[in-house]
């Protein structure tokens, strides 16, 4: 695969970004693609390595390596080498249904386990990716391709996040009649509300929903499933649901003050500025402004840099993200081998711009809320933190955090953005229906399988294994689809 001498030859080139303090004047993309002489150097780059842990997608120690999709890394980087585009693109699309959604907010599993990195620099996997899909749209080649024939068979798909997209569009390629219900007031889930418009525009989203209309599915947005059209109409309508509705109870923090005006969940932050930026570039001023606010973000995942990347869009005054665990290692520990996920620090997008307009990193490590401050006007003014340490609970040998006492501090706080993750299903879908839920909240199923206790449902994604990343997603729309399909024709070919 590859050039067979090409990690010797060549280095890893990224796509170049716009220097931060140029880019966060827009809320545009902002990496610019190599030409196609580079990249095919890239590709270059790929191993004859034997055992390609890039597209095992298997969990070690708990964490898994490599790409959940399975995709064929190697055989697409060797196309990319060549100049094969189109041959890339169809070995892509293989395993992918939306590598343009992939290729921009994956965190690249597969890079973290590529042989290439074991000594060395990995293969620029992810970005491979985003040229050749990119080229498939530019070239034509993307067309839409409705099924020939179509089976009598109507399957409803309730959400239209990466999961119930995956499981609409398998399913319509083996030509059943599917529906997509989504609450909101366009399709896409946290493709389009919850994932900034810097890391994926909203032209991508939309550009993907219309080729699958194209293709024959339907949908219907600004539809509450559970309120406005209840479980039982969809199983008298459908002859199978697929419950795909993300894990959408966000996760509070508990403490005094908590009621004061100005906290938000970071959801709520992020799909206000998208959804004004998509009426009105943001004229209309209906979202949570930043503008000359001292920003508090609680939570430093992924979530919690894109809060700080779009304050600081927005002109706030300050921002620091507040994080309970230690600071991770710079590099790899002896305990973190290769091929394991790095347990590593990352300085993403967010972080880099808030060092250049602030001169310092936001993030404070092991630090948590102990209290909201307010004013006379039930206005958050400020936050009190503790700082905490790791100790060893005796009784069971683990870990946990702790707070030290006399080391609370005050920090001003004009907006408060609480980032700290998701927590299961929303119980008034699980509850229509009348699906069992874990302890979890997420939806049960059979390990490995995808249909609830309720004959006829089905559930993938987020609400069934609990939050995780669009690749997961996208992976279990896939294998739901499968089983639906098993389910409705006695046999699959998907």
């Amino acid at each position: 695969m590859g050039k067979a001498t090409g990690f010797l030859e060549y280095t890893r080139v990224e796509n170049a970004g716009q220097e931060p303090l140029e880019r966060i004047k827009t809320y545009r993309e902002f990496h610019t693609p190599l030409s196609d002489a580079e990249r095919q150097q890239q590709g270059a780059r790929c191993m004859d390595c034997g055992v390609p842990f890039c597209q095992a997608g298997k969990p070690i120690f708990g964490m898994v390596s490599g790409c959940p999709l399975n995709n064929l890394c190697p055989e697409w980087n060797d196309f990319v080498y060549k100049g094969f585009w189109d041959e890339a693109a169809d070995r892509l699309l293989m395993t992918n249904c939306f590598p343009e959604f992939t290729s921009r907010v994956c965190p690249a599993l597969c890079e973290k386990a590529c042989t290439c990195g074991l000594n060395g620099d990995p293969v620029t996997v992810k970005e491979n990716e985003y040229a050749i899909i990119e080229k498939a749209f530019e070239s034509g080649r993307m067309q839409p391709n409705p099924p020939k024939t179509r089976t009598g068979k109507r399957v409803a798909v309730v959400g239209s996040g990466p999961s119930g997209l995956a499981t609409a569009l398998q399913l319509n390629k083996r030509g059943h009649s599917v529906t997509v219900f989504e609450r909101e007031d366009k399709p896409g889930g946290l493709l389009m509300y919850g994932i900034p418009n810097m890391k994926l525009e909203k032209t991508v989203v939309q550009w993907r929903i219309a080729f699958m209309e194209a293709e024959g599915i339907t949908f219907r947005t600004s539809v509450n499933v559970g309120k406005d059209v209840t479980a039982t109409e969809l199983l008298r309508d459908f002859d199978a649901v697929v419950l795909a509705c993300g894990a959408s109870n966000p996760r509070n923090i508990v403490a005094e003050g908590r009621d004061a005006d100005g906290i938000y969940y970071a959801v709520d932050f992020l799909k206000a500025t998208t959804k004004s930026l998509i009426s009105s570039n943001l004229s209309d001023g209906y979202y949570i402004s930043a503008k000359y606010k001292n920003v508090i973000v609680i939570g430093s995942g992924d979530t919690g840099n894109d809060c700080v990347g779009t304050a600081i869009r927005h002109g706030c005054k300050s921002v620091i993200q507040l994080e309970m665990m230690p600071k991770l290692p710079d590099s790899r520990a002896e305990n973190n081998p290769w091929p394991e996920w790095p347990r590593v620090c990352k300085t993403d997008y967010g972080q880099e711009e808030a060092i250049a307009v602030f001169g310092q990193d936001p993030r404070i490590y092991q630090t948590t809320v102990k209290r909201f401050i307010k004013d006379e006007k039930n206005h958050v003014r400020a936050v009190e933190t503790i700082k905490l340490q790791s100790v060893i609970d005796p009784k069971t040998g683990r870990s946990r955090m702790e707070e030290i006492p006399g080391s609370e501090q005050i920090l001003d706080a004009d907006l408060v953005l609480i980032a700290a993750g998701f927590l299961g299903a929303q119980s008034y879908i699980t509850d229509a229906f009348g699906v069992e839920v874990t302890p979890r909240t997420n939806v049960a199923t059979e390990v490995g399988h995808y249909r609830t206790n309720i004959d006829r449902v089905f559930t993938a994604g987020d609400m069934h294994r609990g939050q995780s990343l669009v690749v997961w997603a996208i992976r279990e729309g896939r294998e739901a689809a499968k089983e639906v399909d098993e389910y409705l024709m006695g046999y699959t070919n998907l």
